[in-house]
């Protein structure tokens, strides 16, 4: 079946767009982040805004945490104790709690010192708790990606050490973090600034916490409320940052930065500053033309129901893709109005909308036998 895409149509409305809001905009390819990868999310909807090399798998460092943090919290307790093995005590690269074998500790506090101070010791012991043994916990780790639409993600361990089947990108971590965000246990520790943890045996022990992403400590910047600091030689230095301003909730990846901080933050101002709702295509206007079987026409215009209105920064409005889906084969009669496919509006790959696509007008059979009864259905 034939279709014709009036691309023209488009590009001229997109480009109405951007006279009617008026003033002076940065072009896409000016808003430059100085990192490997990276991406700026919405939490809530998980629309893209701004993605650099997204889908290119690179080593999350402790980013990886947050995976850890959620088969925990899914499925054991906070209060719930956990014996120390020798494997977790053993743990001694980068930063630690200083676990002791045959320790014994709330897995509240472990997610507390994985979370805050990027402990890597209290993973594996999370992990062999939780998991019953530290492989089991990564085949559940390595799943769950998969199930939440991570597919781009493969974990060898719990805590971000390089290895060659470790890996993950931008996006995923943001579809991650999405997830993640939406555990009150894991919301709440990722924005914490300082806390203290507490051993069960001995008793007596504890030590006070601070959190690694700097942001957090950093009053300029409004808003912000998490999430995970990453660094290894081979990740480079990593950082997932979200902000909150009023309703709006965006989380910012970047991996292998040069300063992760500096570049974290000008996407989440670029987000909060740039990005408003806009429509991009008016009900009405036809957006594209199908073949029609058996017809006094051969075509009919499609157009979409409803105005189609996303959020989205102005620059990034020239760089606005469409994607045709029919239904089905269309034959006469065809009716004004009718359902025949549906419009997916992307940038850079990832989908703004999917908006549902109308008959603009009526097409009646081209069969008068078949005319007569169209009209006698009406």
């Amino acid at each position: 079946m034939g279709l014709c895409i009036l691309r023209a149509m488009v590009c001229f409305f997109v480009f109405a767009v951007l006279c009617n809001m008026g003033g002076s905009f940065a072009r896409a390819d000016e808003l430059r982040v100085n990192a490997r990868a990276a991406i700026l999310m919405d939490a809530d909807t998980g629309q893209v805004y701004f993605a650099h090399n997204a889908d290119k798998r690179r080593s999350p460092a402790s980013l990886t945490k947050l995976m850890t943090a959620i088969i925990a919290v899914e499925n054991a307790k906070p209060e719930e104790v956990v014996d120390v093995s020798k494997k977790a005590a053993n743990v001694s690269v980068g930063s630690t709690i200083h676990l002791n074998e045959g320790e014994q500790i709330t897995l509240g506090n472990l997610l507390k010192a994985a979370l805050i101070a990027s402990a890597n010791d209290s993973t594996v012991a999370i992990a062999e708790h939780v998991g019953g043994s530290h492989d089991a916990f990564i085949y559940q780790m390595n799943r769950k990606a998969l199930l939440i639409g991570a597919r781009d993600t493969g974990y060898a361990n719990t805590n971000g050490y390089y290895d060659p089947k470790h890996y993950s990108t931008a996006y995923d971590m943001g579809v991650i973090t999405r997830y993640a965000l939406e555990k009150p246990q894991i919301n709440g520790l990722v924005r914490t600034k300082a806390a203290v943890v507490k051993w069960i045996n001995p008793q007596e022990r504890e030590a006070e916490i601070t959190t690694t992403n700097r942001l957090l400590k950093n009053d300029q910047l409004p808003g912000i409320d998490g999430v995970k600091t990453g660094s290894t030689p081979r990740a480079g230095n990593c950082l997932i940052a979200s902000a909150t301003r009023g309703e709006r909730r965006l989380i910012a990846v970047v991996l292998h930065a040069g300063d992760r901080y500096k570049e974290a933050a000008k996407l989440l101002e670029y987000g909060f500053n740039e990005v408003h709702p806009v429509v991009i295509f008016p009900a009405g206007g036809e957006l594209a033309r199908v073949n029609v079987k058996e017809g006094q026409e051969s075509f009919v215009g499609m157009t979409v129901a409803d105005p189609v209105r996303v959020n989205i920064a102005r620059d990034q409005l020239q760089n606005i893709q469409l994607k045709i889906k029919l239904d089905e084969k269309l034959k006469a009669p065809v009716r004004e109005g009718q359902l025949v496919g549906h419009a997916e509006f992307t940038v850079h790959g990832y989908r703004l909308i999917k908006a549902p696509l109308v008959a603009v007008k009526e097409v009646q059979p081209e069969n008068s036998f078949a005319r007569l009864m169209y009209w006698l259905s009406k």
